[in-house]
């Protein structure tokens, strides 16, 4: 599993959004690395995490190798967190995600709570898919799968994923964007669409864990909508709702010095 290092201090791992990889963390991550070790890993079939389970070395994960293309889902995903985990050597870390990564977190949370000492969800939800959702993603696997995603997969996601603001006054943000997007590989793609159309509800989970939980939401994010932060919050013990005005569904691009004002005096409060 390939992944991005920097910084001393708190280990937070960071978990990516959907159709991007972990480079989507590094405004974010100039801004929190005096204060902590951020780690930001590439999620299988996208970035330069291969989908089978091998890095970009060629180095066989063990634990993941086995759960390969045929076995889309969170679970796995989480298996490979926690696969980098133990070869870190850090039995307890700071786990965030944006959207999918999201989902991943909460994934983590369902198989080994113990390993988490806070909770960091950025623009995600915790219920699983509506049917429509659900057919929607599992298209748009099929397209990645038989076209590739050149083109049409950007055009249609960008304006979702960012901000009315973000969008007019921006434009490198969008440009910035749209190059993620047009690097993650098709099979990649596809895999990911599947493994998060099969996630179940994650709400059992929130209410379980009664660490430090931050919730964080761009104010103009129509994808999972200040109400859904709401009600993630409303379910941790421990949650806190911040705001974040002028972005959309990926403030770590939109809006990285306002989610680094709230993310550090959060932070500071947690011991590993």
């Amino acid at each position: 599993m390939h992944y991005i290092e920097s910084g001393a201090g708190t280990p937070l791992v960071l978990l990516h959004a959907f159709p991007v990889d972990a480079r989507m963390w590094n405004p974010l991550r100039s801004r929190l690395e005096e204060q902590a070790r951020v780690i930001t890993p590439d999620q299988r079939g996208l970035g330069e995490s291969s989908l089978d389970g091998t890095t970009a070395r060629g180095m066989i994960e063990p634990a993941a190798a086995p759960l390969t293309v045929d076995r889309p889902s969170v679970d796995v995903a989480a298996a490979d967190v926690l696969e980098l985990l133990d070869q870190l050597e850090l039995p307890r870390v700071v786990l965030g995600g944006c959207s999918m990564g999201g989902y991943v977190a909460m994934a983590v949370l369902r198989a080994a709570p113990q390993r988490v000492a806070g909770l960091l969800l950025v623009d995600t939800k915790a219920p699983a898919d509506t049917d429509e959702q659900r057919t929607n993603r599992l298209n748009v696997a099929s397209r990645a799968e038989q076209e590739g995603t050149g083109g049409w997969l950007a055009e249609n996601m960008l304006p979702n994923l960012l901000g009315a603001a973000t969008r007019e006054k921006r434009p490198e943000v969008v440009g910035d964007l749209r190059a993620l997007i047009e690097a993650q590989p098709a099979d990649g793609v596809a895999w990911a669409q599947r493994a998060m159309a099969a996630r179940p509800d994650s709400f059992e989970a929130l209410r379980a864990f009664d660490g430090p939980a931050m919730v964080a939401v761009g104010a103009e994010d129509t994808i999972t909508p200040p109400a859904a932060a709401r009600e993630m919050a409303d379910a941790l013990p421990r949650g806190e709702l911040v705001e974040l005005a002028g972005s959309g569904h990926l403030p770590s691009l939109e809006a990285p010095d306002a989610l680094a004002d709230a993310v550090r005096p959060w932070l500071a409060g947690i011991g590993v």
